[in-house]
């Protein structure tokens, strides 16, 4: 392979992996950074679902369909309608929220709200 597919290959690799890579890694935040970080922004992955964190709760969008639900902190631990409470790891605006052992997070963005409709 040729150094000009290296260069290109490698440069294709740091973009799919995207700016939490960027010499960032993710930390676990606390009840305290959960409630300054998200208020009049959302969590989304871009594609199946967001969460628009207002301060009078929260607004869930999940493939096309919007309902109201409400969100809180419990210690440090973020609780999301009557769902169990799960913890927030971000690194840059890459965000996690962990649901416990044996199961995937669900990986999203940190960003201002976008227009659905």
């Amino acid at each position: 392979m040729g150094a000009g597919r290296v260069t290109a290959l490698a440069v294709i690799l740091v973009v799919m992996e995207g700016p939490a890579f960027a010499g960032e890694t993710f930390r676990r935040l606390s009840g305290s950074e959960i409630r300054a970080r998200p208020v009049g922004k959302e969590v989304t992955d871009d594609v199946h679902w967001a969460y628009a964190f207002e301060r009078g709760g929260l607004r869930v969008v999940s493939l096309g369909r919007t309902r109201a639900a409400r969100w809180r902190i419990d210690g440090d631990g973020l609780c999301l309608d009557s769902q169990p409470c799960v913890e927030v790891w971000m690194a840059g605006d890459c965000i996690e929220l962990r649901h416990g052992e044996g199961t995937l997070p669900e990986e999203g963005v940190l960003q201002a709200p976008a227009s659905r409709r």
